[in-house]
């Protein structure tokens, strides 16, 4: 069974460029633009669950991080 979970995107210029980043599981990128920077944190997130062991993002999502 699948389950949703939203997730917070920050994005931020920096320099000449933006870095994205989802806090509740610390997983950033970069991108020449708003779009891109938004894009590439997507991609890098779905790598991660593809990759990851269901109980390492488990605990990330439920935990109590600042």
């Amino acid at each position: 069974m699948k389950s949703t979970q939203q997730l917070t995107a920050i994005i931020e210029r920096e320099g000449d460029g933006y870095v994205s980043l989802c806090p509740e599981i610390d997983i950033a990128s970069q991108g020449d633009n708003i779009e891109e920077a938004r894009r590439n944190l997507i991609e890098a997130l779905e790598l991660f669950f593809e990759t990851a062991d269901p109980s390492e993002f488990k605990n990330l999502l439920h935990s109590d991080r600042p």
